[in-house]
């Protein structure tokens, strides 16, 4: 996807991600230090001009939302598996917070890089990662990599699991 070319987004959409970016560590219990991370967002693009966002907060609080207004939210309230890979993918962030920058603007990718936004109390911070191109020298990015992917599957594994009917 050149530079130029923005995924179309709604306004709910926008609305949605900018108050899980700027979401307040005081909702959480707990005595976070300046550059604990209490909650990531990372911008997903997908084939055929979806974004996906997905949300995760330190409680283990996992949802998705969609650059055409739809989301998937409430599983981390059903499902225990998705709780606890939320919960370590936001515990294990901070070890990519050397690698991060501060940042004040959330911009939207534009291209198939993934950007993954660290909430902090002393700011929010960003990352990008190149998925499949993620340097060996850079053990930490392919460990939060990994652990952010799990969490995908885990809400992907409960969206069937209520299309089913299964609890």
């Amino acid at each position: 996807m050149p530079v130029t070319d923005r995924f179309p987004v709604t306004q709910k959409y926008l609305m949605t991600r900018g108050q899980a970016i700027n979401f307040p560590v005081k909702f959480f219990e707990g005595n976070f230090k300046r550059d604990d991370v209490f909650g990531v967002v990372i911008d997903i693009p997908m084939p055929n001009n979806i974004l996906t966002t997905m949300v995760c907060f330190i409680n283990g609080a996992a949802n998705l939302y969609f650059n055409n207004g739809g989301e998937y939210t409430g599983a981390s309230q059903k499902y225990r598996n998705l709780v606890q890979a939320a919960h370590t993918l936001v515990a294990n962030a901070g070890q990519i917070l050397p690698k991060a920058e501060k940042v004040k603007s959330y911009d939207l990718p534009t291209s198939r890089a993934h950007n993954m936004f660290l909430l902090t109390k002393g700011g929010i911070y960003k990352v990008v990662f190149n998925p499949g191109l993620i340097p060996e020298n850079e053990p930490e990015k392919r460990t939060i990599y990994v652990l952010y992917q799990r969490v995908l599957n885990e809400l992907r594994n409960c969206q069937l699991k209520d299309e089913a009917g299964i609890l």
